[in-house]
């Protein structure tokens, strides 16, 4: 902010300039990223070394010792293999009750009327009652005794009126009608358009057919938000990977010149990142303003919604529609586990701590999971994640063929599983000399990191073919002892008691499922069902099989620098 110039309210810019519309193209950043923040390039140091090599060696040993232990000892080779299986079995259970939990959050959550929520609070600070609403639903007493704190001490929380959401939204070679879908949806949200700053981050590699549809969908929409501004990511710059993380921050550079010039205090400016083809629940930026209006300590926060990948779930193959599923039940799950939650996908951030750690790292193809270690150690510790238990519906993999879907399916988790290499960012900084961040919730986080990625990675194989290594190799060798026949038997029966967890998942799937498209054939329901016999195979094709290729990669020192672009379906159509 110009220190000679008072900031005006997002109601005292918007009334002197109902629409802006402006375009940034190559220009110098005008801040640089801290570099202990950014990952590394070229040779790497013996101890990020160690690290990057970390999970490939935890996940491949421990698929090993399934085959290794039996010939040792047959018995301590079965022990090993039950007792990953109950651990597992015990997780499928909790994670169970969590999708429903995470589930039932989503759906009370959804019925709140966040608008008026926040008027709620622009009375109360105001000094005025309430006005008649259902006062009923998700958290209405933790509501009701805000309300009065307020009414107490209207200085508590930020005025919501004054709140502006950025919301950058990154696109690369994606023709029109998919684009567009996202920013009509972005005019019936609760929250007035006036409020939305609207920066349309495109990439100059998408060519002449990208930027003729963003100069159409400024003609077309321009006018309609607070502000919509096209960012051309230009092709080639230095100290960066061709990518999202790369494509936003060059967006949001531009998005702070941009509030400083008109004068807005950063403060008020709320940052959402989204693909092109995502679609906001429509209270999600008012339930994002609520928890940001409303936390003393909102400048480390970041609030995560969760990310449905169920528009178009009617029209994928059904590999994609397990794959679809599965993601949507993690994010559900960890909307209730806080030490869990992580940015994942799109999200939302205050610009002042985007500013200053500057922005997203442009190095790394996995740039949202990366925020949140990028944002943990800039704040030493002192950042947390909340949970937004609405939706951000995004779409599944879907390609013009089954052979396309599959093999975008598996770039797409691939891409995911590259997280990994955060194993070595965390734990260099984590167990550094003069580390500033707090030692054990360090260590704590860096564990449930690296347990996360060899889990992915090693479990669904160990639980396929455990139970029959053993007593193959007992059987051969004559060590076979009762335990060691039955263990087949053993673990099927585990796994027949762990579908119960399963069964759970399911309703949930099927709960969340958008009404059949009357182009889709009712015999697809029937489908939707039975689609349920491929869930064992497909995590171990692809997840299994992504994450041991990406931890391979970090392994042999095979950095992943490109980011491969997600081919995207409309009702039948490449978008």
């Amino acid at each position: 902010m110009r220190a000679n110039r008072e900031p005006v309210t997002a109601v005292e810019t918007h009334s002197a300039r109902p629409w802006i519309s402006a375009r940034f193209r190559a220009g110098s950043e005008p801040v640089l990223p801290p570099t202990d923040l950014e990952l590394p390039t070229g040779q790497r140091t013996p101890a990020y070394r160690f690290f990057e090599a970390l999970p490939a060696t935890i996940s491949f040993t421990a698929v090993g010792l399934v085959f290794i232990l039996p010939f040792v000892d047959a018995m301590l080779g079965a022990v090993y293999v039950l007792a990953i299986v109950g651990l597992m079995f015990v997780r499928a259970m909790l994670g169970a009750v969590d999708v429903a939990r995470g589930f039932l959050r989503y759906r009370r959550s959804a019925r709140v009327d966040w608008a008026a929520r926040l008027t709620d609070l622009e009375r109360a600070m105001d000094g005025r009652p309430s006005l008649a609403h259902p006062r009923g639903g998700f958290r209405a007493a933790d509501h009701a005794a805000l309300v009065a704190q307020v009414s107490a001490g209207p200085r508590s929380i930020m005025r919501p009126s004054t709140l502006l959401h950025a919301v950058v939204v990154a696109a690369y070679n994606e023709p029109y009608p998919v684009i567009a879908d996202t920013i009509r949806t972005l005019l019936h949200t609760s929250t007035k358009p006036e409020q939305l700053l609207v920066f349309f981050a495109h990439e100059e590699r998408g060519g002449p057919a990208m930027a003729e549809t963003a100069r159409r969908l400024e003609a077309e929409y321009g006018h309609r938000f607070g502000a919509f501004v096209l960012v051309e990511h230009p092709a080639g710059l230095p100290d960066e990977i061709a990518g999202k993380g790369a494509n936003i921050t060059f967006a949001g550079h531009r998005l702070a010149e941009w509030v400083r010039d008109q004068a807005i205090d950063p403060r008020r400016v709320i940052v959402t990142s989204l693909d092109c083809d995502n679609i906001p629940h429509e209270s999600y930026f008012d339930c994002v303003a609520y928890e940001y209006a409303i936390a003393p300590d909102r400048e480390r926060l970041s609030f995560q919604p969760i990310s449905l990948y169920i528009t178009n779930i009617w029209d994928v193959p059904a590999p994609s529609r397990v794959v679809a599923s599965a993601n949507c039940f993690w994010n559900l799950t960890t909307t209730v586990r806080r030490l869990a939650l992580r940015n994942f996908a799109s999200h939302a951030q205050p610009l002042t701590a985007l500013v200053e750690m500057g922005f997203w790292s442009k190095r790394t193809i996995v740039e949202d999971g990366h925020q949140y270690w990028r944002s943990w150690f800039h704040f030493d510790g002192d950042y947390r994640v909340v949970p937004i238990h609405v939706p951000i519906f995004q779409d599944a993999v879907q390609a013009g063929t089954f052979k396309a879907t599959m093999v975008a399916q598996f770039k797409q988790l691939s891409r995911w599983s590259y997280g990994a290499s955060d194993v070595p960012y965390v734990g260099v900084r984590v167990f550094a000399p003069a580390a500033r961040s707090p030692f054990w919730p360090g260590v704590l986080r860096f564990f449930s990191l690296l347990e996360g990625h060899v889990s992915l990675a090693s479990i669904s194989i160990i639980i396929a073919i455990g139970g029959w290594i053993p007593f193959v190799v007992a059987t051969q060798t004559g060590q076979a002892t009762s335990l060691v026949e039955r263990m087949p038997m053993t673990v099927g029966i585990i796994q027949q008691i762990g579908m119960i967890g399963l069964i759970v998942s399911i309703v949930v799937f099927n709960s969340l499922l958008p009404p059949r498209p009357i182009h889709v054939p009712r015999e697809r329901r029937l489908t939707m069902w039975l689609q349920w016999l491929l869930y064992p195979l497909t995590l171990l094709v692809f997840n299994s099989s992504t994450a041991l290729y990406s931890q391979w990669c970090l392994l042999t020192g095979r950095y992943r620098e490109r980011f491969d672009v997600t081919e995207k379906m409309a009702g039948g159509v490449p978008r």
